[in-house]
């Protein structure tokens, strides 16, 4: 008797842990860990991950595993261990780990068919199988399942005669498009051509095509290159001179694009320098962490496609993940320019059809590097050569749910398995990695200079405390509007960039000072000029724009701060001869059209590019020789001890679109305090003095990458239930830990309360606390076990968001 252990999906304290389940007699042999299998669970039916086969179980009574989902394991046995590694690392249950390595369409309600491979014909299968696929290529699952003829399906699909397909309702289907081929040998076309009446002239025509081009072509191809109609063919078919049938092809997102092919470039020393250690832990399958510390413009990417290039030639695979808003349309062209086909692309403006096929094409093996935003660490390879990281300082490679993972740590952990090299890229790293890079843990690469030489834009900091005691009230000091006209008149571009991030447009009245506050959570609404309406961002509450105060009565009620759309107002009222493309969240939502608007303005159909974070990254068009940043502090004023360090890289990001080419750039910081170090510094691009002083703050606060943290979150409905249960905790840590181990709180979290329940935080700051992971485990265990009481508990090992 054979026993799976099944890890199920429910995700509950009580069930994060192996079910046994006895694989029936007509799936003996069938059934390999990393399937997806249903099983029955209480009263219903669920689906389950096998992680695990054996011979016996101490349980006495098992069920039966009803059936499988998969003909091939979805995840490998690397996966497989990856997903006890996450579990560890983040404290999350089991079957998150596994979701979060899949697409989306393999977790939706799902129809399943069998279906003959490409190049098989009806009567290369077993007799038994030929009945069910006379007719058509198809089987349902169901179908097979009555038949009791999985396990031949399977022998067959093993030797890759057929595969099975997931027909996800609501989700996603495999796109099917109608093909033609003749169905008789070429000289047989010819004695039938002339068969034909000659009023038939069409159909002659069609015959004499696939005399000269005899294969199968798309019927709408054929139609539009004959310049015939369906119904000519439909005719040639009933002759049976011609065969149609229907064929899977990838959703391509690509399809509307010719990619043009690059050749490898030569590299300069400082490249060649920096690409040498690369090259060689590559040759010698050897893991080793580099960091490429390389200015904006110095030519990382070129460093990345040679490595790649190198690993390819071996019959290895790469990942490359770069940050979700830089996955441009120029980052797609320079890796599909230079590997073609062999690229499969994972980011979030496809549909989850078109993931669903990109990832395929990783499973099959019919490609060999995957680029994409923070989930594509997880690509189904087997022989993993290398992984990239670019722009590894973004914070977008942490995810915030469960499980709550790092891309880094993943994908260092990943490397370890397949003893390769991994690349993180940055020119300006997370304090973190150059600490780790100064202490040897990580080798440390650079790349001092911009290519060909170019020196790095000038910057000027304008105080606009100064601008506002001089009579000037616009957003735009007096020096940056002189420039944009200048650049105008010159047929130079310019980028603008609004730092939005922690800076929203609230309604405040000037009479009283009150301001609009969310009822269910402690936070003030953000108002969108679209609708007119006040919207929480944390739970949805929706309100309108009030023409008094409710507090006072007074008509002085008008909402602060400054959103893109108020931008480009205030442009057109003082630069009405300006061409402006906005790119912000309500013009970039339709799909497409964030690289419309890019591709817009390379073709010189705007002046200004006009945008929020998703334009500081990634792009390089050789006319921008200006660039704006309008507000450089709202981030400063963050309750959050990296506002600092972000605030310089984004600086450094944006001030590096500028003069990237033959034309030298400048760049113009508009802020309210110059005199911030953050600010001074990315002005001269000088990582390191930044690097030196952010340090010494961090010591002596106590902060990453001097100290690790970790943070426990705890929310319910009744605040005095919180406190005192947030209280136990910190004293249950308190007891466990070390003395150099600082616990702080219970304290209210910045935003004390989301959606009518109360939030308490507690920050722990460790060095060296071996216990800890248990200690907190036995933490959630306790309070996942007690779900009737309605607390919550969360940690994040490594918060990125103290929020």
């Amino acid at each position: 008797m054979e026993i799976a252990s099944v890890i199920v999906d429910v995700p509950t304290k009580q069930t994060d842990r192996v079910f046994d389940y006895i694989i029936p007699e007509q799936w003996g042999g069938v059934i390999q860990p990393g399937m997806r299998v249903i099983v029955p669970f209480g009263p219903r039916n669920i689906q389950g991950f096998v992680i695990g086969l054996k011979a016996e179980s101490e349980i006495k009574k098992l069920r039966e595993i009803l059936e499988p989902m998969d003909l091939e394991p979805v995840l490998n046995k690397e996966l497989l261990e990856l997903g006890d590694w996450l579990t560890d690392h983040t404290l999350c249950f089991k079957i998150f780990a596994y979701q979060v390595m899949l697409p989306a369409a393999l977790k939706a309600k799902y129809e399943k068919k069998v279906k003959l491979a490409a190049d098989t014909a009806v009567t290369e299968l077993p007799l038994q199988l030929q009945p069910f696929f006379e007719h058509e290529d198809m089987l349902d699952w169901e179908a097979a399942l009555k038949n009791g003829i999985v396990p031949l399906l399977q022998k067959e699909a093993a030797k890759g005669q057929l595969e099975v397909i997931y027909l996800v309702k609501e989700r996603v289907k495999k796109k099917q498009q109608k093909y033609v081929k003749p169905s008789m040998t070429l000289a047989e076309l010819s004695k039938e051509i002339d068969r034909i009446p000659a009023n038939a002239e069409k159909q002659r025509q069609i015959l004499r095509f696939f005399i000269e081009n005899y294969h199968e072509i798309e019927l709408r191809k054929l139609v539009s290159e004959v310049k015939t109609s369906t119904s000519t063919v439909k005719a040639l078919v009933e002759k049976k001179l011609l065969t149609e049938f229907e064929m899977e092809v990838y959703r391509n997102p690509f399809a509307h694009r010719t990619f043009e092919r690059t050749k490898p470039l030569p590299l300069t020393d400082a490249q060649q320098t920096a690409i040498a250690p690369i090259l060689d832990a590559i040759e010698r399958n050897q893991h080793e962490v580099f960091l490429l510390y390389g200015v904006t413009g110095s030519g990382k990417t070129e460093i990345y496609l040679q490595s790649i290039q190198e690993v390819i030639e071996k019959g290895q695979e790469a990942i490359v993940l770069v940050p979700e808003i830089s996955l441009t349309p120029q980052m797609v062209n320079r890796f599909k320019g230079r590997f073609g086909d062999l690229v499969a692309v994972l980011h979030s403006g496809l549909s989850a059809g078109e993931k669903y096929d990109e990832w395929r094409k990783i499973q099959r093996k019919e490609v060999k590097v995957a680029v994409g935003a923070r989930s594509a660490i997880f690509a189904p390879f087997e022989n993993i050569g290398i992984m990239i990281i670019d722009e590894e300082h973004e914070t977008s490679y942490k995810q915030e749910e469960m499980p709550r993972y790092h891309a880094r740590d993943v994908a260092i952990e990943r490397a370890l398995n397949y003893n390769c090299p991994v690349v993180l890229g940055s020119a300006t790293p997370s304090l973190e990695s150059f600490a780790r890079a100064q202490k040897k843990v990580y080798h440390l690469l650079s790349l001092p200079n911009r290519m060909n030489n170019q020196s790095l834009p000038s910057v000027e900091i304008i105080d606009m405390r100064e601008e506002l005691r001089e009579g000037n009230r616009s957003m735009f000091s007096r020096k940056l509007f002189e420039m944009l006209k200048d650049r105008i008149e010159k047929k130079q571009q310019s980028v603008l960039f609004l730092n939005k991030r922690g800076h929203s447009s609230f309604v405040m009245c000037r009479d009283c000072g009150y301001v609009m506050n969310c009822p269910n959570c402690d936070i003030s609404l953000t108002y969108h000029r679209v609708n007119e309406h006040m919207k929480c961002h944390y739970c949805g509450y929706e309100s309108y724009v009030p023409k008094h105060c409710p507090e006072c009565n007074s008509e002085y009620i008008r909402y602060f701060g400054t959103g893109t759309q108020k931008v480009e107002e205030e442009l057109g009222k003082i630069l009405p001869e300006a061409r402006v493309i906005r790119m912000d969240v309500d013009t970039t939502g339709k799909k497409g059209s964030h690289e419309r608007l890019l591709t817009d303005f390379k073709d010189g159909k705007a002046d200004i590019l006009l945008g929020t974070q998703m334009i500081a990254k990634g792009l390089d068009f050789p006319n921008i020789t200006l660039v704006g940043v309008l507000s450089a502090d709202t981030m400063l004023h963050l309750p959050d001890f990296r506002a600092s360090e972000k605030t310089f890289q984004l600086l450094t990001q944006v001030s590096g679109r500028a003069g990237r080419h033959q034309l030298p750039g400048e760049v113009i910081i508009q802020t309210y305090t110059p005199e911030h170090y953050s600010v001074v510094l990315a002005g001269k691009q000088d990582y390191d003095l930044f690097y030196q002083q952010e340090m010494l703050i961090r010591k002596t606060r106590q902060y990453p990458p001097f100290y690790y943290l970790s943070l426990i979150t705890v929310s319910h409905e009744q605040l005095i239930t919180v406190v005192s249960e947030m209280e136990k905790v910190v004293k249950h840590i308190r007891s466990h830990v070390s003395s150099g181990t600082v616990v702080l709180g219970p304290a209210a979290s910045p935003i004390p309360r989301i959606n009518n329940r109360y939030r308490y935080q507690c920050l722990i700051k460790y060095k060296r606390e071996p216990n800890l992971i248990k200690i907190l485990k036995t933490i959630l265990d306790q309070y996942q076990k007690d779900t009737k009481s309605g607390l919550q508990v969360s940690i994040d090992v490594n918060p990125f968001i103290l929020m």
